[in-house]
């Protein structure tokens, strides 16, 4: 994941809170806590996981799909762009 390592602190930042949000559900359970929080907890943690999937397929594009090497006229920054949008709407269903 070479491409991403301008974005690598913000990318390392989100697997840490991800980490602390797979914690806190971890000591839910333990403690017994109830379902709708535990729930709750289990989804923030799939909202923040998809996040960060559509971080990394959105650097993915940009970098090896469209390139340093297009402009804003080529049609294929067009296209990336709108495959960067489909991207983010489908992972914040």
């Amino acid at each position: 994941m070479r491409h991403v390592a301008n974005e690598k602190t913000k990318l390392l930042n989100r697997l840490r809170r991800l980490r602390g949000q797979i914690s806190a559900i971890e000591r839910a359970v333990e403690t017994d806590e109830e379902c709708a929080g535990v729930l709750q907890q289990a989804t923030s943690c799939r909202g923040a996981l998809d996040g960060f999937i559509a971080e990394v397929i959105e650097d993915h594009i940009r970098e090896h799909m469209v390139g340093e090497r297009t402009t804003p006229a080529d049609p294929r920054t067009a296209a990336a762009e709108e495959l960067i949008d489909i991207v983010h709407q489908y992972l914040k269903r």
